[in-house]
């Protein structure tokens, strides 16, 4: 149930903050950001009843149409990671950490990319990278009320030792 509150709030962390999708060639259009939004959730519902490769294929159409969603990408990689595939759930979460890499250089303003930079590098396995990583966005970010709190409810510890955070980890 925890991992599942916290994709919904990766998810909406990044669909308020990042306004959804960006662009990478071209220009991804509004009625596409809604077309990803409504399969994301059709995706979610899939996960909740544990249709994995349902959710699968729906989401790999969800980061089609928005490539810079980080938070579709973990969903991705979660989704494959629960069918035993670690080889396309680490091309998932690999996705997430770019779309979340561009995310920040876009915004440099905005903490959330960086803390689902932090969360997808746990996923992948790379904890020490994450940790360095909150280190040098804890300077950038000195008086941030969210980073402050991540640090000091040692959210990235709570979320390492989450079993539900483990069975999506690579």
């Amino acid at each position: 149930m925890k991992i599942t509150r916290i994709s919904m709030v990766v998810t909406a962390v990044a669909l308020m903050f990042g306004g959804g999708c960006g662009a990478r060639q071209q220009e991804i259009t509004e009625l596409q950001r809604k077309e990803a939004a409504h399969l994301a959730s059709e995706a979610e519902f899939a996960m909740t009843l544990r249709d994995y490769a349902r959710a699968e294929s729906v989401l790999t159409k969800v980061v089609k149409l928005c490539p810079d969603t980080g938070a579709y990408w973990v969903s991705l990689g979660s989704a494959r990671m629960r069918l035993g595939n670690r080889g396309r759930a680490k091309e998932g979460y690999e996705g997430a950490l770019r779309a979340y890499a561009a995310e920040a250089r876009r915004d440099k303003t905005d903490v959330e990319p960086w803390l689902g930079q932090v969360t997808v590098l746990a996923l992948l396995g790379r904890v020490d990278d994450g940790r360095a990583l909150l280190d040098k966005i804890a300077q950038q970010f000195p008086g941030n009320r969210t980073l402050r709190a991540f640090i000091e409810h040692k959210q990235l510890d709570q979320m390492l030792g989450d079993p539900k955070f483990k069975e999506i980890a690579l």
